[in-house]
């Protein structure tokens, strides 16, 4: 099989990873690619965000398929573009993808389908914002409605951080034609967890669900990013409310019960309550509205004590998340890919098969970031790798480049995620902490902790 992937990150290099895991014969073309997604693919210089120029190379290359990893060209309309052609590629269309570049649309497609998620506020005059503000009271989340780069929302906790965040979108701008209109939405209490679901549009196959950690500093704090770490798999606190009950019909207690077996039962029954309660509605909507979806729905919910809420919508598979799930996903993603591609269903009894395809073990996925990020990130800083790779680990690039002489420079704000997989999550964080550690630039940025929520539930379990 011959695949096009489109982008240049970090969760691109994993999904090339996965690809030629599952397939070591597999063709890889990727556009534009990285310097790691190159020793998987032939890299071609073409920007995520040229349609016509990877239109171009898709008649020329003839992939099988093509899998797009960011939002932006799924927002510009990349597959009705390709469909017009007739070359196979995964994901939604642009109609379908609003319900991430829209953030606004998110909101009134969960609305009418009922859809559980935070009670919010279309604004595009700061004066007006600043009063639904008032009205909500701090902490307030505002959240500019367009493509952000997954740095368009600020938890303000207090009403100045609120006035400022809208100041910054609204008359400042700072976010461009993304921040012209805003949501200000109420602050939900709780645990954010990340969930994606592959579909066709009806059937749903799910990952493991995952954790982001978006501050930039241990503990939660500094200013927000587009992430700098990622776990999986997740048991949250969804089941001590409400009257939940796992698999086996026993009542689950704190988010960790007796036994292995319990546990990992707790994030089964949050998957198949957000598939109930989230996923299965939102897909109905958008198939009723003439727009379906099919791809990766990425669900962000806050797991609130009446249980899951949205948060947000992504069109795509997270990063840094994608790193963390990938190593941890045993079923074959290109087949999947490829029938959702060609229009195909995904089959009966796919929601019931999942979980027996993955891997009862622990990945965690530290970012290191250059210098200045997020605000200003430092580029064209040499990086030199550790010279040998414990087995477990892989290191994903996501901003790096080659300098003309050759040697490895930071290109970006993230510039490498490295994920550990290990029995115990504890394991899994030492490893991948000590490896990000042993990676040398000028100015890196790392965080320790990724997983301490997680870490400490397992201390008070134990």
């Amino acid at each position: 099989m011959k695949v096009l992937i489109v982008g240049g990150g970090g969760r691109e290099h994993a999904l090339a990873w996965k690809l030629r895991d599952e397939d070591p014969g597999v063709d890889l073309v990727a556009a534009p690619g990285n310097p790691g997604i190159g020793t998987l693919a032939r890299c071609r210089p073409v920007a995520a965000t040229d349609i016509d120029g990877l239109l171009a190379l898709a008649e020329s290359e003839r992939p099988d398929l093509t899998i797009v990893g960011p939002e932006a060209p799924l927002a510009l309309g990349i597959v009705d573009r390709f469909r017009a052609r007739r070359l196979p590629i995964f994901g939604p269309t642009a109609a379908a993808a609003a319900v991430e570049s829209s953030k606004v649309f998110a909101k009134e497609l969960m609305r009418s389908a009922g859809v559980p998620t935070a009670r919010a506020e279309r604004h595009t005059r700061a004066d007006d914002a600043r009063r639904a503000a008032r009205e909500l009271g701090a902490p307030v989340v505002i959240k500019a409605s367009g493509l952000a780069a997954g740095k368009g929302v600020t938890v303000a906790g207090t009403l100045a951080e609120a006035d400022a965040a809208i100041d910054a979108m609204l008359t400042q701008r700072v976010f461009g034609a993304a921040g012209a209109e805003i949501l200000v939405e109420e602050h939900m209490e709780g645990e954010e967890v990340s969930l994606l679901f592959l579909t066709d549009g009806e059937g749903w196959l799910p990952f493991l669900p995952a954790q982001d950690h978006k501050r930039l500093l241990d503990g939660d704090l500094g200013p927000n990013t587009g992430g700098m770490g990622a776990y999986a798999p997740v048991y949250p606190l969804v089941l001590t409310t409400g009257g939940a009950r796992g698999p086996g019909g026993g009542q689950a207690a704190g988010g960790a019960t007796d036994g292995v077996e319990g546990r990992w039962a707790d994030w089964r029954t949050l998957v198949e309550l957000v598939a109930e309660r989230i996923v299965e509605p939102t897909l109905a909507a958008l198939r009723d509205r003439g727009t379906p979806f099919a791809g990766v729905l990425y669900v962000g919910v806050m797991v609130t004590a009446e249980g899951p809420k949205v948060v947000e919508f992504n069109c795509r598979m997270g990063d840094p998340e994608t790193q963390a799930i990938l190593p941890l996903t045993g079923f074959s993603l290109a087949p999947l890919m490829r029938a959702v591609a060609m229009g195909e269903s995904l089959g009966a009894g796919v929601d019931g098969r999942w979980h027996r395809q993955l891997r009862r073990e622990h990945a965690v996925t530290t970012v290191v970031a250059a210098a200045g990020y997020p605000e200003h990130a430092r580029t064209g800083d040499v990086i030199r790798l550790p010279s040998t790779t414990p087995a477990g680990v892989h290191v994903f690039h996501a901003g790096t480049a080659r300098a003309p002489s050759g040697e490895l420079v930071t290109a970006g704000g993230r510039v490498l995620a490295v994920t550990a997989v290990a029995p115990t999550l504890a394991d899994a964080q030492r490893v991948s902490v000590a490896y990000a550690g042993a990676i040398e630039f000028a100015g890196k940025q790392y965080r320790t902790d990724i997983a301490w929520r997680e870490l400490g539930r397992h201390a008070r379990a134990s």
